[in-house]
């Protein structure tokens, strides 16, 4: 079977004089310019240019290697039989790597009467004559070889048919690289600039100094959250809470002092809620908090916030936090805006703030 397709592949090679080969492999070198000018990788490239040798010079194979650091890679092939494609041969061995570090084409046409061919590799192949040609001729970066599986002296139409193929292709590489390293850059920068939008949301959503949400940004969560819970049913409780004596605290010991208890009570906050909860800062000492409450009720989450602040104040030895704490069970009011909930939460705060100085 294999022989049979040979001889259809010559037969059909074997047609016309060599100078209409010579112009049917001009004609096809003009597409190829053509083709390769909108490829974007190497791959495409590599597809182009095996199918492209092979036709050009009527050949019975074609190889595409790219150079490996010491080794030659024969990244791609187009042959009536497998040749080595996948495969990687130190450059000192074979006529690809003489190629390339010659910096010069050759033309082979009986490959087992040359030095510089390992007879071994091409033994179980059908190559009998090739010709092959670096990539680049300053600092080549690869080569493209062709075969024959019959004796044959390349032509010098044929030779410089595979040199121009072999510029184009230089040229093409050279233009993915400079793409490539464009479109990083592109990448890049846009990444850089959704970090630093990220960066600027969250700073504006985010209270600086206890990095809970501020206002704006429980206002834009608690929103989203509120239309989930009353879609769901899901009982769900604001609590508006109001950390006592930090006027007091800031005017006779210092607004440090201050800082230090409000960066304390957020982190005792976040404790107490999870984080699928919105927790905020609304400015000043007040805080306020969306909670998923289905399994508790207000009096518990009260409870508990006052438990974690009796226990920070048994052992921290700084200032004494304590607080006030208004809750609204949101299901109670099912027309009520997020903004007037939080109103009704800090008129039930300041009920309980006046309860605890009676």
């Amino acid at each position: 079977m294999q022989a049979t397709a040979r001889r259809v592949v010559q037969s059909d090679h074997s047609h016309g004089s060599p100078g209409d080969s010579h112009v049917r492999g001009m004609e096809r070198l003009v597409l190829v310019v053509e083709e390769l000018s909108l490829a974007r990788n190497l791959a495409a490239v590599q597809k182009i240019v095996r199918k492209a040798a092979r036709d050009m010079t009527v050949a019975d194979g074609a190889t595409f290697v790219l150079r490996d650091e010491g080794h030659c890679y024969y990244a791609d092939e187009d042959a009536i039989e497998p040749l080595w494609k996948g495969k990687r041969f130190p450059m000192g061995i074979c006529i690809s790597g003489w190629v390339m570090l010659n910096s010069q084409p050759v033309a082979i046409e009986d490959i087992y009467s040359d030095a510089r061919i390992p007879a071994d590799a091409y033994r179980p192949t059908f190559v009998k004559s090739l010709a092959m040609v670096p990539i680049r001729t300053d600092s080549p970066i690869g080569a493209i070889g062709i075969y024959w599986a019959k004796p044959h002296r390349a032509t010098c139409d044929e030779m410089r048919l595979l040199k121009a193929l072999a510029n184009t292709t230089a040229v093409s590489l050279e233009n993915i690289e400079a793409y490539e390293t464009l479109e990083k850059r592109v990448k890049d920068r846009t990444a850089e600039l959704q970090a630093a939008n990220e960066e600027i949301r969250r700073l504006a959503l985010t209270d600086e100094l206890t990095y809970l949400y501020n206002r704006r940004g429980f206002m834009l969560l608690g929103e989203a959250q509120l239309r989930q819970a009353r879609r769901s049913e899901t009982s769900t409780q604001l609590i508006f809470m109001d950390l006592n004596g930090l006027k007091s605290v800031n005017d006779q010991v210092g607004h440090e002092a201050g800082d230090r208890m409000l960066v304390n009570f957020a982190t005792i906050l976040r404790r107490c809620f999870r984080d699928s909860d919105v927790l905020a800062r609304m400015g000043g000492d007040e805080f306020c908090a969306l909670a998923n409450s289905e399994s508790q009720d207000a009096d518990a989450i009260a409870l508990r916030i006052r438990e974690a602040l009796i226990e920070f104040n048994k052992t921290s030895g700084q200032v004494a936090l304590s607080t006030s704490i208004g809750v609204v069970n949101v299901i109670e009011h099912p027309e009520k805006s997020l903004e007037r909930l939080v109103s009704l939460a800090d008129a039930a705060m300041y009920a309980d703030k006046q309860r605890s100085r009676a």
